[in-house]
C-alpha cells in the first residue's frame, strides 16, 4: 500500500485518540504479534491538530540543527486546560506568537547557515552553478525531510530551491549562498508541516472510514508521546522501510525509545504538569510569612522541585516503578540542604541529590514531599482545602469547580486555634458545604505538615487533630493521616484509572470523550495485567487501534503530480 503524499497545508489534520494494549506480558496472537483487548469496531476517536508547545519546539529546534538557544522560552505562554499546556483545543496561534515564531527562525537560520552550507561546498565558490544546484536540492530533500517528519514532494523541493536562488542576490555578495541556505531554514520552521503535525493516513480504510497511520506519521506520534520531539534517525529508517504499521513493530519502538534519556524528559514534563511542580516557583511571590517561617527562602523551592522529580524519576526508571510505590515508597531524593529542613539525621553531605531512607510513620511517596505540601499551603499556615482538593482533582480525576457566585473567602488568622479548628466554618456554611464536604475531610489528613511542608505534632501548643475521610470513592471511610491516606490511594481502581486518563489528556492533547471509553478501559486493563507498572503504561499507551489509526480525511483539490493511489 503506497503511503499518501502530505498536502502542501495542514487542512483537516488530527492526532490520536485513545490508549490500549499491554507491557511486559502483552498477549500475543499465533504470529507472535502483541494484542490488546478489542472493542467491537475502531474508534480512534477525535484526532485534532496538535500544534508544538514550547518545550516541543526547543526539543525539535535542538535535535534537527544542534541549536541549543532555547528561543521558545520567549515565547508566549500556552493556555493550559484539563491541568497541561499541550491541548490541542487551546493551542491557538495569536498574532505576537506568529511574530515571535518569524523572529526565532530568523535567528535559528541565521546560526545554521554557516554549518549546513559545509553539507554544499560547491556553493562555496560558485552558488549558481550546476554543482552548487545538485547540492542544495539534496540538502533542501533531506534537511526538510526530518523538519516536515516525511518526505518532500518535489514541486516543495523545488519551490525551496527558488527560494535558495532569491536569497542569492541578497547578501554581502551576488553569490552569498549561506542568505539563500537561512532563507531556506526560515521557510521551513515557520511552515505548517514543521509547527504543526501533520496527519493525513493511509488512502485505503481499514473499517468504515478509519485509516491507518502512514510510517512517517507514526514515527512523529512515537517521538512526540515519549521524547517530546522530532523522530530520531533510527525511527525515520523504521518508517522509511515501512516498519511501523503493526503492534509488535510499534512495541519494539516504545521499548527502545523508554531507554532513551529523552524519555526521562518527557515523564518528567508530564508529572511537573499532572502535580503542579512547575508551579512550585511561583511560591517566590507570595513567600512564606517569616515571623511564622524564618527557615523559608526562596532557594529551597528549586530544591523542592528537584527533590520530587527526582524521586519519580528514579522510581520509574531506576526501579521500575508501580503506582503502588509512587505513593508509599518510604524513601525519597535529598541533598544535605533539603535533608536538613526535613531533619533527617545523617542524611547527604553534599548537594548532590541521593536516595534517602524516611521515617514510614511519617512520609509515604510523593504525596509527602515538602514542595508540593508547601505548594498546596498559604503563606502563613497549611491548606486543608487546597490539599484536599489536589487528591480529588488531580489524583481521583473528581470534583468541578465551585460555583460561580460563591467566592470562597478563607478564615481569618487565629493564633489560638488549630487550622482545623478555624476551617470549620465551612462545613456550616451552606453556600460552602456542598464543596468542603468533599474537600476538607481529605485535606485535614495532612494537618501534621505545616506550611512548608515539614513534620508537626502541635499548632499553636495543640496537638494535632489529623484524622480524615474519604468519600465517594472506591475506598470510602475515615483514615488517620497522610501516611494511612496515600496507602489507601495506592490500593484505590479509581486512581489507578485516573492515572491512565491523565496520560491520556497529556498524551493525546485532548480531553476524553465518549467515543474512548472503550479506548480508556481497554488502557486501564493492559494497566493492570502489568501489575500497574508505569513503563507498561507508556508502551501501552502506543499499542492501541487508536493510536494507530484516524479517521480518514476528505480533501478536495488533490496535489497535481501526486502518484496514482494517493490523495
Amino acid at each position: 500500500m503506497a503511503e499518501p503524499r502530505a498536502l502542501r497545508w495542514p487542512i483537516g489534520l488530527l492526532f490520536l485518540a485513545s490508549c490500549t494494549g499491554q507491557f511486559g506480558d502483552l498477549p500475543a496472537n499465533d504470529d507472535g504479534e502483541a494484542t490488546a483487548p478489542l472493542c467491537a469496531s475502531l474508534e480512534p476517536g477525535e484526532s485534532p491538530l496538535r500544534r508544538m508547545t514550547r518545550v516541543e519546539y526547543d526539543n525539535t529546534i535542538f535535535d534537527l540543527l544542534g541549536d541549543d538557544t532555547r528561543p521558545a522560552r520567549g515565547f508566549v505562554p500556552e493556555e493550559e486546560s484539563l491541568g497541561f499546556n499541550n491541548q490541542a483545543a487551546a493551542l491557538v496561534v495569536s498574532p505576537l506568537l506568529a511574530e515571535q515564531y518569524m523572529t526565532a527562525a530568523e535567528g535559528v537560520a541565521a546560526r545554521a547557515a554557516g554549518k549546513l552550507l559545509g553539507e554544499a561546498p560547491a556553493c562555496r565558490e560558485a552558488a549558481a552553478g550546476a554543482a552548487c544546484r545538485g547540492e542544495i536540492a539534496a540538502l533542501i530533500a533531506s534537511l526538510g525531510k526530518r523538519a516536515f517528519r516525511r518526505p518532500l514532494a518535489e514541486d516543495e523541493i523545488a519551490e525551496l530551491a527558488a527560494l535558495f536562488d532569491r536569497g542569492l542576490g541578497l547578501g554581502d555578495t551576488p553569490d552569498d549562498a549561506s542568505t539563500g541556505l537561512s532563507l531556506v531554514v526560515q521557510a521551513m520552521l515557520q511552515s505548517p508541516h514543521f509547527l504543526y503535525r501533520v496527519e493525513l493516513g493511509m488512502p485505503d480504510p481499514v473499517e468504515g472510514d478509519v485509516v491507518p497511520l502512514t510510517s512517517y506519521e507514526m514515527a512523529s506520534r512515537l517521538s512526540y508521546l515519549l521524547w517530546g520531539t522530532m523522530p530520531d534517525d533510527a525511527l525515520f529508517a523504521a518508517a522509511e522501510r515501512g516498519e511501523l504499521g503493526s503492534a509488535a513493530e510499534i512495541e519494539a519502538q516504545a521499548r527502545r525509545m523508554l531507554g532513551d534519556p529523552r524519555a526521562r524528559e518527557a515523564v518528567k514534563n508530564f508529572h511537573r504538569q499532572w502535580l503542579g511542580l512547575s508551579k512550585i516557583d511561583e511560591i517566590a511571590a507570595g513567600g512564606k510569612d517569616p515571623k511564622l517561617y524564618p527557615e523559608y527562602r526562596d532557594e529551597l523551592l528549586p530544591l523542592f522541585q528537584t527533590e520530587t522529580e527526582a524521586f519519580l524519576d528514579h522510581a520509574i526508571f531506576e526501579e521500575d516503578a508501580s503506582v503502588s510505590t509512587l505513593f508509599t515508597a518510604s524513601y525519597s531524593m535529598m541533598n544535605r540542604e533539603l535533608a536538613e529542613l526535613y531533619g533527617v539525621e545523617g542524611g547527604p553531605k553534599g548537594e548532590a541529590f541521593e536516595r534517602v531512607e524516611l521515617d514510614p510513620s511519617q512520609r509515604a511517596g510523593f504525596l509527602t514531599h515538602a514542595g508540593l505540601l508547601s505548594l498546596y499551603a498559604k503563606p502563613n499556615r497549611s491548606s486543608p482545602v487546597h490539599r484536599g482538593r489536589f487528591v480529588r482533582q488531580s489524583l481521583l480525576c473528581q470534583i468541578p469547580p465551585p460555583p460561580p457566585d460563591v467566592v470562597p473567602e478563607p478564615p481569618m488568622v487565629d493564633p489560638t486555634k488549630t487550622t482545623r479548628e478555624q476551617f470549620s466554618q465551612h462545613v456550616s456554611d451552606p453556600g460552602c458545604r456542598s464543596c468542603h464536604t468533599l474537600l476538607d475531610p481529605i485535606g485535614f489528613g495532612f494537618e501534621h505538615y505545616d506550611a512548608l511542608g515539614r513534620w508537626r505534632d502541635a499548632e499553636n501548643g495543640i496537638p494535632v487533630d489529623a484524622s480524615g475521610e474519604l468519600t465517594q470513592t472506591d475506598t470510602d471511610g475515615p483514615f488517620d493521616g497522610a501516611v494511612e491516606l496515600a496507602h489507601r490511594l495506592a490500593e484505590s481502581e479509581q486512581v489507578r484509572a485516573c492515572v491512565v486518563k491523565q496520560w491520556f489528556r497529556f498524551g493525546y492533547g485532548r480531553a476524553e470523550q465518549r467515543e474512548d471509553a472503550c479506548s480508556l478501559a481497554q488502557a486501564t486493563q493492559a494497566f493492570e495485567a502489568s501489575r500497574y507498572n508505569i513503563r507498561a503504561l507508556l508502551v501501552a499507551l502506543t499499542q492501541t487501534d487508536a493510536f494507530r489509526y484516524r479517521r480518514e480525511i476528505h480533501v478536495s483539490g488533490a496535489a497535481e503530480g501526486a502518484p496514482e493511489g494517493e490523495p
